[in-house]
Parts: structure tokens; C-alpha cells; sequence
């Protein structure tokens, strides 16, 4: 008899997760999706072209509406692209509920007001573009890190204050990074130097502080750092670029970085544009920087160096500026 009832128990259990499974199945599907992208339009304050007024109309298909694409397979929406439109709007926690979303960007608009936390649910999101808004005294949200898929993220200027969270360094599949014109402060994560797949981040114009970050194992896709006009100090490690063997722009200007030019520089073979204007770099410069036959622009100004400019440097490398309105003591 307790069998039985056991397995009758089992049976209705089992019953009522297919049951729900069906009412979660029928709560996201394409309506889902408009409903979340009416709700955006329902938050638009200002739309000078009048574009998403007359053309997001509950008349016509949303995959036809403009800034919209839907998957083939599972006639969802994937993309919702309205960059560039003039836009004075703000985020409704709906977007969330856009479960097939692969690429988000608002880039160039005025979006203001908080970012959902409801974003943190697009789990397939690989693209995210939220640069040139105005999410001001806003933090980065930490759930950013959350969403591991993400192969690009940009939030530049936008106005994001606090630091930046150390969970982006578990988007292990990110290529591009920016954010930068922005007024971030404290030290760049290590964390973000764990992530192999990147290839570009930029940093430039905030307020961060701290030395250049540890880089501990070899990074074969970084081709550009930007960290210039922020309050880094410290040294440079005389093994900073020996994981860095493809980095090809490099960009420290406007700090306050000290100490010698690490001799380990010129590992970066593929090294085109090296500034380190405006810091307070001692020391002579290294005769190694010779070796970097792909070097196209090289500003050392505003420094404190000393000694010789060795011939193979003017030999090998085509300089552009290259102590222009200096305070270095060279020969």
C-alpha cells in the first residue's frame, strides 16, 4: 500500500514540474518579448525622429520593428540594436525577461536613471553596448560578471563613478573591454588580467589609482592597453611585458608612474604605439627599444631621463614626436 502511494506521489511530482515546465514555456515566448520592448518604449521620454513611436506598433510583427532581429529557429528576439537614435529614455526591469537576447546597444542615446538588476538574466548575451549615456553616480553593476558568455562590453562614457567590480574578471570569454571617460576610481583588478581571451582595454580618463596590475600568465591576445590619464604610480616590473608577447599599442600617459623603462619592453615585438608622456619615468631609455622594428609612434615627453639616445633607436624606429616639449636631460 506504501509503495503504491509512493509511486502515485512520484507520478503527480513529476505531473506538476511538466506542468509547469508547459506554463513557463508559454510565459517566454515571442509576446514575452514584445511586452519587455513596450515597456522600453513606454519609458521614452524624447524621441526626435519619432522612429520607434510610429514604427514599434502592436500592429506589425515586433521581428519587423526597427532595431529588432529574430532568430530563425526559435522566432525570438536576439538583438535589439537602437544605438544612435537621440533617445532620452530609461531601462524598465522587462529587458530582462528577453531571455534569447545575444546583442543589447543603446550606444549614443541620453538613457539615464539605474541600470535593472533584471539585466543580469541574459544569460546569452555576447554583446552589450551601453557607451556615450548618461547613467550618472551609477556603479558598475557587479552581476556584469555574471554573464560569462559577454565577448564585448562598453560602457564608456557614461559617467559610472566607484570601482570597478572584480567579477568581470570571470567573463571568460571577453574580447573587448571599455571603459574609459568615465570617473572610476580605486585599483584596476588583477582579476581582469586572468581573462586569455582579451584583446583590447581601454581604461583611459578615469581616476584610478594604484600600480600597473600583475600580469602572471602569458596573455596572446592582448593587443592594447590604454590606462593613460589616471593616478597610477609605482614602478613597471621588470617582468610586466613578458606575458604580453603580441601587444602592439600601449598607452600609460598622464600618470604618475616612476622608476627606469623595464628592459623586458622590447619582448613585445609586435610593439606600434608606446606613451609614456607625462609621467616621472627616470633613467636612460633602453637601448632594447631599438629592436622594435614596428614601432610607428613613440612619446616619451614630460619625463625625467637621463643620458644618451642610442643610435639604433633613430636608426630603427620611425619616431614621431618623440621628446616634443620634454623635461628630460637627453644627449
Amino acid at each position: 500500500m506504501e509503495i503504491k502511494f509512493s509511486v502515485c506521489f512520484f507520478l503527480a511530482f513529476l505531473l506538476h514540474l511538466s506542468t509547469l515546465s508547459f506554463i513557463n514555456a508559454e510565459a517566454t515566448d515571442i509576446s514575452t518579448d514584445k511586452q519587455a520592448l513596450l515597456a522600453l518604449k513606454a519609458g521614452i521620454s524624447h524621441d526626435p525622429s519619432n522612429l520607434l513611436a510610429g514604427n514599434w506598433s502592436t500592429r506589425a510583427s515586433v521581428c519587423d520593428w526597427i532595431g529588432i532581429t529574430c532568430g530563425v529557429r526559435h522566432h525570438r528576439v536576439t538583438a535589439l540594436n537602437i544605438s544612435y537614435l537621440n533617445l532620452t529614455a530609461t531601462l524598465p526591469p522587462q529587458l530582462g525577461n528577453l531571455s534569447f537576447l545575444v546583442i543589447l546597444s543603446i550606444r549614443n542615446n541620453s538613457f539615464h536613471g539605474s541600470i535593472p538588476d533584471e539585466l543580469a538574466h541574459l544569460r546569452r548575451l555576447r554583446y552589450l553596448q551601453f557607451s556615450f549615456n548618461n547613467f550618472i553616480n551609477l556603479k558598475i553593476p557587479s552581476w556584469l560578471g555574471s554573464l560569462t558568455k559577454l565577448q564585448f562590453l562598453g560602457l564608456s562614457e557614461v559617467k559610472f563613478s566607484g570601482t570597478i567590480p572584480r567579477s568581470l574578471g570571470n567573463l571568460s570569454s571577453l574580447e573587448r573591454l571599455h571603459l574609459d571617460h568615465n570617473q572610476l576610481s580605486g585599483s584596476i583588478p588583477t582579476s581582469i588580467f586572468n581573462i586569455s581571451s582579451l584583446q583590447k582595454l581601454s581604461l583611459y580618463q578615469n581616476q584610478l589609482s594604484g600600480s600597473f596590475p600583475s600580469i602572471l600568465s602569458n596573455m596572446t591576445s592582448l593587443i592594447y592597453i590604454d590606462l593613460g590619464d589616471n593616478g597610477l604610480s609605482g614602478g613597471l616590473s621588470a617582468t610586466t611585458f613578458d606575458h604580453l608577447p603580441n601587444l602592439e599599442s600601449l598607452y600609460l600617459d598622464k600618470n604618475l608612474f616612476n622608476g627606469e623603462i623595464p628592459s623586458s619592453l622590447p619582448k613585445c615585438k609586435g610593439l606600434q604605439y608606446l606613451t609614456l608622456a607625462i609621467n616621472y619615468f627616470i633613467g636612460s631609455i633602453p637601448r632594447e627599444i631599438g629592436n622594435l622594428t614596428q614601432l610607428k609612434w613613440l612619446y616619451l615627453g614630460y619625463n625625467e631621463f637621463q643620458g644618451m639616445i642610442h643610435t639604433n633607436i633613430y636608426i630603427y624606429i620611425y619616431i614621431t614626436n618623440f621628446l616634443s616639449r620634454s623635461y628630460n636631460c637627453l644627449l
